[in-house]
């Protein structure tokens, strides 16, 4: 006797079910964005808080390496970024819209599950905490800039942990948006403010650069000892690994994009990435190098904190950066709401409702706040995550999906090349987050709990 297949019905209605909740889910339910919709998406993921910390690892890099390192870094992640693009739709009638995703299809539904998604949460997760960090050290340097600064009769010291807290306070509404294109204007208002802010920084460093090369700026590395020299390189490799983010949302957003067989969602996708890229060298290369050039080793882990005056212009461009970090955080944040939800429709078979995504999303704004007042470590956060979770996510792991599936000839220009970045994105893997480690926990000597 044979067995009996499902009825129709039965499988319509599963079918149904599934395509009601890929409507519900915030990545799957709007496909109908823009190529300047990735520009602005992909600005806003990358150039954030990173930015900000490059002349502090310049510091610990020194000129040669660190020169060396920024730009290398941005010819690598510029290449793996092409093959995620690529590697959206790969398959014929098929988007690999989440990350996890194609990591599944190329290392199997539970192996590739827990090689992405514990690395992508990393990487996300951590983002926010540091842009929880970031915005309340920009919303304290603004008070300190417009009120304390002009009052003559002082000002009442209002603790970091306060003002993470009133930046938190915005995402609690803000993570309501149901997905990455109703977040756009959000996003495109950051993007506008990151490069802003970037060229402050650039110009006014650059002007206190000229300015004071009569008196001594040491360019000598940031340590005095070996050993300290040696972690601050590790940090400084890991901070830069931190700026380059945005692949671990690059397939999300591309999902974003609508796509037919004439008009894939590849070509707009890489007109956008281009164009980010583009700001992206921008802001980088112009904000390390005149940072580092102004302050040598005495520059402040985010380079606003070493500027002053103007008063009026660096409170503007920290505002700018609290209002970027604002699009950024939500940015990061949209791939983590879609894995909660998933797994709470899917297997917890929670129904999709306004008030699931109300507590789940809450919830998780909640944490990242409650986490970055507990360890606000600007310095040690960027090289910690960025070696720890970016570098592995960013660097390599395109690499190895692209060798696997593409399966270029052995010896080729493309496979040497791939090879090359996986050797470099595993190094950098295995050492950075050392640095960063090292770096909070010497933060945290002298630091008081909700200080």
């Amino acid at each position: 006797m044979g067995t009996t297949s499902p009825a129709p019905d039965l499988m319509n209605k599963e079918e149904e079910k599934m395509k009601n909740l890929d409507d519900w889910l915030p990545i799957t339910s709007s496909r109908n964005a823009k190529w300047y919709y990735s520009a602005f998406h992909n600005v806003t993921a990358m150039v954030g808080a990173g930015v900000l910390g490059l002349p502090f690892a310049m510091s610990q890099l020194g000129w040669g390496l660190g020169v060396v390192v920024i730009v290398m870094s941005f010819v690598i992640t510029l290449y793996t970024l092409w093959q995620m693009v690529e590697m959206h739709e790969m398959i014929p009638g098929r988007r690999f819209d989440r990350y996890h995703e194609l990591g599944q299809y190329a290392f199997g539904e539970k192996l590739g599950l827990w090689i992405i998604v514990p690395q992508q949460l990393i990487v996300e997760v951590g983002t926010d905490i540091v842009y929880m960090v970031t915005g309340g050290q920009s919303l304290k340097k603004v008070y300190e800039l417009l009120i304390c600064s002009t009052s003559s009769h002082g000002c009442k010291d209002i603790r970091l942990t306060y003002w993470i807290m009133v930046f938190a306070s915005i995402h609690f509404p803000l993570s309501l948006f149901p997905n990455f294109n109703s977040i756009s204007a959000v996003s495109a208002a950051a993007a506008v403010m990151s490069l802003t802010y970037s060229m402050i920084a650039f110009v006014t460093s650059g002007v206190k650069g000229a300015a004071q090369q009569q008196e001594t700026v040491d360019y000598a590395l940031r340590a005095s000892t070996t050993i300290g020299q040696v972690f601050g390189v590790l940090n400084g490799l890991g901070a830069v690994m931190f700026s380059y983010a945005g692949h671990n949302v690059v397939l999300e957003i591309q999902a974003t994009i609508p796509s037919t067989p004439e008009e894939p969602s590849k070509k707009p996708m890489w007109r956008g990435v281009v164009v980010a890229y583009a700001i992206v060298a921008l802001c980088y290369f112009s904000v390390a190098f005149s940072g580092y050039y102004a302050f040598g080793n005495s520059v402040e882990p985010n380079v606003l904190m070493s500027l002053e005056k103007p008063r009026w212009l660096i409170a503007a461009a920290n505002l700018m950066v609290f209002l970027h970090v604002v699009g950024s955080y939500q940015v990061y944040a949209m791939p983590v709401f879609d894995m909660i939800e998933t797994v709470l429709v899917k297997k917890h078979k929670f129904a999709p409702t306004f008030w699931l995504r109300l507590v789940a999303r809450s919830s998780y704004v909640a944490a990242t706040m409650f986490v970055g007042m507990t360890f606000p470590f600007f310095d040690g956060l960027l090289g910690f995550f960025g070696g720890f979770g970016f570098a592995p996510t960013t660097y390599f792991i395109p690499c190895i999906i692209w060798l696997m599936l593409r399966k270029p000839k052995k010896y080729s220009i493309t496979w040497i090349i791939n090879i090359i970045c996986i050797v470099v994105g595993v190094l950098l893997t295995a050492i950075s987050p050392i640095g960063g480690m090292r770096q909070i926990i010497l933060d945290a000597k002298t630091f008081k709990f909700y200080a």
